[in-house]
Parts: structure tokens; sequence; C-alpha cells
């Protein structure tokens, strides 16, 4: 087993700042690997506990993922992509798993909203907070706990109301109340008052919500999905094994389709979101996780590189003494040894951190299940360490694999000379890298949607390779540019051009972070910006609606026809928001891509009053069952135009083959799908409206129907809403922007104390404080300079096909952001610059 030997103690002894900075990286690279190994792992084994079916041992529900297969044989894949709202299943089958061997009974089970409307004659009004009820079907009471307190359980017609609600209308048993559902406007008797069991105030309503509860013969049609239940809980008779019971239940349910499930993933039935958080979990500890690891390794091992290569002198005066290339070898990876282990266990507690912090803002951001958990094991910590320490030695072996061969008598002379030529496979690689880039910027300018989003990804990680295997070559040309200015800037600025030209190793060491930062930071942030303030633009010039109606509780859906009918209204269109799923691409790389619908209601001339959608090819007025309009980048994408059918999956899984009648230029601020609000129904939880634009009329007159505002308004909410989903791109910039400022302090510090010897020479020589340190300001502002304009340029070669791929139009950056960016990475470079080399002049003040 190879140990640490004494010539790595010594140079970890008397090199300190070096390995101080060698550490410091892979501290760093350790930190954020374990921060999103953490979310990796959490996203691949979270779940909830179940609540609402605690004391349900089984419960049988529809799949909530659509299944995409790619590929055959030993090559399938299979892709699970979680459905935007709730599959369904049919009621009847709670008879035949009521047959199931061991089981008691069979509840079917509904939780759909409710809202209170105005009395009518005779009925009590429901002072309900936000005019919003949770209901469910009766039958439900066998598991949830929820008792009567008085009265009966409900038939066709009746309601029971829990205890809280009741007794703030006076409502008794008898007296009648007047709800909308998805099936309209009803009058209920009163049947009974409830106090609601556990399994009726948790995860899905919350403590204190106001609750409903209807005869199950009626519930699924006041829900909107006649036939229809959410799932079916199955009761086991007394000495039942679950695992046994849910064997019986899923031979008596064969073929139908239905899932069974115990255990925790009880909780998934109850939380379909659970879905979505594993998704936007793996997106960041998979996905970013991924990228972000690659820049960790990147960066820690050109600091490990740096650390080697300012040692070459050292290196070449043991190999002049007689020391073997193996002794050499051996001694840069024992300092790996030394080093890395305990960076690697270092950065893991603040790793820890950092995963949890995430974790609760996505949860505080309601993208996460409360109650889902952070999962800490062992594995993404020791990979960790594992990764560092890795790096430490692949690093170190390539940077003293030229100082371990050379032979003694040459040593000494190329440690005094830097080398001007890269090695050829370097160089190779870099141009291939390079190439790769360019190629990628051609497809990404020729792709939209996804696809240009896909392939920007790869634009970016090419050129920041490319600038770091060509470092020295770019830094060397860079430097020849950008140091003419520095020419005319006096003595220090003189000094600092040939200093840069001649150390092309050592700028290039200290441009690749800023590059890094700059590259990374404007990529993701400036991402953000441009499609809100594409989406914003749009919105603004597509909302032509007088007035938006809008209502937390929701929109009836026979709103707009009694708007229609108030005074000087010329249109009234109510809008359900929702998402679809469409398959887009073909072999190894199809999938389902995420669209946002509108549900409209009215004809494609009332919809042209209130929304200018531009459209591009057909026209509106075909618009109805089975035919939708769709966004130019979603046709494109899909493949599709005007007369064709475009497949897709509906909110709740089911398959549709609509007809395209039209295609329109402004979905991204408006919807990518338009559809029939009919074609929606029976798909969709709720049965109520998103919003109801009007043309015309007053406000006065359109109050009862929920909150008034104008076109203006409306969008400056949505545009508030969307730079709140914007968090987690600006997260992921600042994790990366971050540790790529760390790591350039860190290599400029590293870099500052390592030329010592050279700033003394200087003083000795003749030159003041003050020079010395303008000398190493120019420098600085060099380092910036040319970090700031590669990193930009890069931002640029993947921002503008992807946002012309995406949206249609060119990116949007606003100046005070990029002013700020640019102002950090110079005050970075000046610091880090100027407080180690003040420290090393002390001694020659």
């Amino acid at each position: 087993m190879m140990r640490p030997n004494g010539l790595a103690r010594a140079a970890v002894r008397f090199k300190p700042a070096s390995f101080a900075g060698t550490f410091l990286a892979l501290l760093m690279s350790a930190l954020i690997v374990a921060a999103c190994g953490i979310l990796l792992e959490t996203g691949l084994r979270a779940s909830v506990p179940a609540e609402r079916y605690a004391k349900v041992p089984v419960v049988a529900a529809a799949d909530q993922y659509v299944r995409v297969v790619t590929g055959s044989g030993e090559d399938r894949e299979e892709e699970a992509v979680p459905l935007p709202d709730r599959a369904r299943m049919d009621a009847g089958l709670a008879a035949k798993a009521a047959t199931a061997p061991g089981a008691a009974t069979a509840v079917a089970d509904f939780t759909f909203p409710v809202r209170t409307a105005d009395a009518t004659p005779g009925s009590r009004e429901l002072p309900v907070p936000g005019g919003a009820l949770t209901a469910h079907g009766w039958g439900s009471h066998a598991f949830t706990g929820t008792a009567l307190t008085t009265g009966s359980a409900p038939h066709d017609g009746e309601v029971v109301l829990d205890a809280g609600t009741a007794r703030a209308a006076k409502a008794a048993v008898g007296d009648t109340v007047t709800l909308r559902t998805a099936a309209g406007r009803r009058d209920f008797r009163v049947a009974g008052v409830a106090e609601a069991g556990p399994g009726d105030t948790a995860r899905n309503t919350g403590a204190g919500d106001a609750l409903a509860w209807f005869a199950d013969t009626q519930a699924p049609a006041l829900a909107g999905h006649p036939g229809r239940a959410d799932a079916i809980a199955v009761l086991a008779e007394p000495g039942t094994r679950a695992g046994a019971l849910a064997g019986s239940v899923r031979t008596a349910l064969a073929g139908s389709g239905a899932g069974v499930h115990l255990g925790d993933d009880r909780g998934a039935v109850e939380d379909p979101g659970l879905g979505y958080a594993k998704e936007t979990l793996f997106g960041i500890g998979g996905s970013f996780g991924g990228i972000a690891t690659i820049v960790a390794i990147f960066t820690a091992a050109g600091t490990v590189a740096l650390s080697v290569s300012q040692r070459a002198r050292e290196f070449a005066l043991l190999r002049a003494v007689g020391a073997t290339p193996r002794q050499i070898r051996r001694a840069v990876a024992s300092e790996a040894l030394l080093v890395a282990p305990l960076a690697g266990i270092a950065g893991c507690l603040p790793g820890i951190g950092l995963a949890h912090w995430w974790f609760g803002q996505l949860q505080d951001r309601g993208a996460i299940p409360e109650a889902v958990r952070v999962h800490v094991s062992w594995i993404p910590l020791l990979v960790a360490v594992a990764t560092g320490l890795l790096t430490a030695l692949a690093a170190g072996w390539a940077a003293g694999r030229r100082p371990a061969r050379t032979k003694p008598g040459q040593a000494l002379t190329e440690a005094s000379v830097e080398r001007l030529r890269p090695g050829v496979v370097r160089t190779v690689l870099g141009v291939a890298a390079l190439v790769g880039g360019a190629i990628l910027t051609g497809v990404s300018a020729n792709s939209a949607g996804d696809d240009a989003a896909g392939a920007s990804l790869g634009v970016v990680m090419c050129f920041m390779l490319a600038v770091a295997l060509l470092g020295p070559l770019v830094a060397r040309v860079c430097a020849g540019l950008f140091g003419l200015p520095l020419r005319g800037a006096g003595p220090a600025g003189e000094l600092a051009a040939a200093n840069s030209r001649t150390n092309a190793r050592r700028l290039a060491s200290a441009i690749t972070p800023i590059v890094l930062a700059m590259a990374f930071a404007s990529t993701l942030v400036f991402m953000h910006t441009s499609e809100s303030h594409i989406a914003d633009k749009q919105l603004r010039a597509g909302l032509t609606a007088d007035h938006v109606v809008t209502d937390p509780a929701g929109i009836p859906v026979d709103a707009a026809a009694r708007a229609a009918r108030a005074p000087g209204v010329e249109a009234a269109v109510g809008v359900l928001r929702t998402q679809v799923l469409i398959p887009v691409g073909s072999g190894e790389f199809a999938a389902l891509q995420g669209a946002a619908v509108q549900g409209v209601t009215g004809s494609g001339e009332d919809l042209a009053k209130v929304q200018d959608l531009d459209v591009r090819e057909g026209s509106l007025d075909r618009l109805g069952a089975g035919r939708i309009a769709i966004d130019t980048t979603l046709a494109t994408s899909a493949g599709v135009g005007v007369g064709d059918p475009l497949p897709l999956h509906l909110p709740d899984g089911t398959k549709a083959r609509p007809e395209v009648v039209a295609v329109y230029g402004r979905g991204l601020g408006l919807a990518t799908v338009t559809m029939d609000r009919a074609s929606l129904a029976g798909h969709v939880t709720s049965g109520f409206d998103s919003t109801l634009l009007v043309r015309g009329g007053s406000e006065e007159s359109l109050a009862g129907f929920g909150e008034v505002t104008d076109a203006s308004g409306y969008a400056t909410g949505r545009s508030l809403d969307a730079e709140l989903g914007a968090w987690s791109n600006t997260t992921m910039a600042a994790v990366l922007g971050g540790f790529a400022a760390v790591a350039a302090v860190n290599t400029l510090v590293m870099t500052v104390l390592d030329r010592r010897r050279e700033l003394g020479t200087l003083r000795l020589v003749g030159s003041t404080r003050r020079q010395v340190l303008q000398m190493l300001h120019w420098e600085g502002l060099l380092v910036s300079a040319v970090g700031v304009t590669l990193g930009t340029a890069i931002a640029a070669a993947t921002l503008i096909p992807m946002i012309r791929g995406l949206t249609g139009d060119g990116p949007y950056v606003p100046p005070l952001v990029y002013g700020s960016f640019v102002a950090a990475a110079v005050a970075l470079v000046l610091l880090a610059v100027t407080l180690p080399a003040r420290a090393a002049l002390r001694r020659w003040s």
C-alpha cells in the first residue's frame, strides 16, 4: 500500500500556500459533489407516508405516469413521465376488489373542490373563507375516522358538513345550502354534521379547511368525472396481512390497468406531486449535478496541476541530485493522499448543509411535498471524497509526468523556462472540443424547443473544455491583443504585458475560472431573463381583454355565459390553464414534452376579441371539439402543421389526436396549446376555470364573478409568478458561479504567493512598492478582461441559438445585471491579487 513519504510531508510543511490552495479547491469540489449527490439520492428514494390512507392496508389506483419506451432488446429503455393531473380509474372496480380473498370491503374514494354560491331563497349561505370547500364521497368515512355528530349519511341531493362550517353558517340538519360544483350550481339538503377524522384533515386539505361529504353515487358526477374514482381503498378482514391482501387484489383487478399499492407507496397515491418532486430533485442532483461535478473536478484538477507546476524547480533539483522518476511520481501521489481525503471530508459537512438549504427552499416554494425528507447516507459522501482523491491523483500524475521523466541534466533548464508549446494530445483534444462546440452551435441554431436547449448545453461544455485545454495558447494570443493598450500605461503596464506574454500558463490558470464563472452564470441567468422578458412582452401584446377576472377558488364554468349577458360586454371567454404531454422526436430520441394549455369557452371569434395570439397559419374559427391551435415552436418540435393531427396525452394521461387548425406566435406568453374547454372536462381535477377574460362592460358589473383587474395588472402579476419560478435557475447560477469565483480567487492567490521571489527581485532592483502593485493591478485587469470577454462569448454562442430556438427571438440581457457580473469579476480579481501581494511585499518594505 502506498504511504505518504517524508518528501511529501516536507513539501506540505514548507509550501503551505500551494497546498492550502489545493485543499480549498478539493474541499469545494467535495462540497458540490456531496450536495448534488444527496439531492439525487433523495429524489431516487423520496416517499411520503400515508396519511389519508393510513388505516388502509391496500390502495388501488391508476398509473400516474406515461411510459416512453425507446430501443429494443438489451437497448430497451423506459422513461416514466409524471402526469400533469391525476389519472382516475373505473369506480366500478371497487366491487371487484371487494371480492378479493381477505378483503372486508372496498371503497371508491373521491376528492374534489366545490365552492360556495349566493344563497337561493330558503337556503343558507356558507361563510367559508375564500369560498372553497374540499369534498369527498361519504364512503371514505370508513377509513378516515370521520364520524357523524348529528343527522345521517347523505343520499343524492344531500350533503354532510364539517362541524366548524355548520357552526359558522348556523346550519342544522334539514337546512338547505347552495354550492357550485363541476355539475353546476345546486341546492343541497344538509343530511348531517360530522367531526372530521385525521384522514380527512391530512395532507389533501389541511386542518381547519372547510369540508363536505356527498353520496358516493353522486360524488363522481359532482366532481366532473362520472363513473371515475381517484382510488379504491381496500380494507382487510381481521388477521389478513397487507402483502397477502395486495396479491389477491392484484389478481382480482388483473387486466384493469390499476396498480396496487401498500406501505409508503400509498402516500404517492395521495400526493401525485411526489412524481414532480422526484423529477425536480433528479434534475438538480442528476442533470445539474453532473455538470457541476464535471466543473468541480475540472477546476480542482487545474488547481492541483498548478500546485505541481509551481514546484517544477524543486522537482528539477531532486532529479539533478539523483531522484528517480518513480520517487517523483510517488511524492506527487503521496501529496494527494495527504491533502485530498482531508479536504473531501471537510467539504462533506458544508455539502450536507447546502443540500438541506436547497431542499428546504424547494419545499417552501411548493416544488416538493412537505412530507418528503432529505435522505443523507454514506454513499454520496464517499463518492465526494473518492472523486476528490481520484481527481488529485490523476491531475498530480499528469502534471508530474514531465518532471519525473526529464533527464537530470535537463531538469533545471526546463524548470527555468516555460514551455512555449502545449502537448500534442492536449492540443488535439482542445481543437476537437472547439470544433464540437462550433458544430453544436449550428445544431442549436437549426433546432427548436427542447432540442435547442439540449444542444446548447453541449455548446457551453465544449467551449469551456476548449478554453481549458488550449489555455496557454489562448492566453498568449489574448495577452498579445489585450496587452497592446497596457504598453501605453507606463512602466508598470509594460511590465504587466511582458509578464503575461512570457507566462502564458500562469495566465491561463487564472483566466479559466473567470471564464467558467462568467459563462455559466450568464447562461443560466440570462436564459431566464430572456424567457421572462419575451413571455411578458407576448402576454402584454396578446392580452386584449378589457377586464381579467380571477378567483383563488376558481371561476365557475358558466361564468362566461353569465358575464356575456352583463351590460356592455362584447365577449366573455373562460380560460382553464393546465398542461398536456406531447411526443416529440423519434427512435432513441423520442420523449414527452410538457406544453402549457389554455382551454377556452366560446368560439374562436370570441377568443380573438380578448386575445391576439398572432396567428401565422390557419384560423381560430374552426377551434372546437377535436381541433386545436398550437404555438409555432411546438409545431416545429413536433413536426406538424395546419391540417395535421397532433398526438398528445391530456392532463390525466388520456390519449388524443386533435387536428391542428392554426399555428400562432405568442405561445410563450399566453399558452403553447389552445383548445376547447369542453375537451378538457373530465380530464382535470378542478371543475372550475382559472380566469375570465372580458371585452367591454364595467368593473362594477363583473365584480360578482371574482377579483377584476385590467390586462396590464394581470400581466404584472403573471410576471411576478414567473420571477418566483425562476429561483431555481438563479440558485444554480449562484452555486456554479460562486464555486468558479472561489476557484478564481484561490488560483490568483496561489499564483501571487508563488511569485514572492519575483516581487522581491523587482523591489531589489529599484521598483517601488507602488509600482509593483500597479503592475499586479494591470495584470489583474488583463486577466479579468480576457476572462469576461471569453466567458461572454461562450454565453452568447450558447444563448443566441437556444433562445431563438425556444422563442423565435433574441436573448435579453439586462445591462445592470451584466454590469454587476463584470464588476464582480474585476473586483474579485483585484482583491485576490492585492491582498496577498501586500502581504508578500511587507518583508521588502
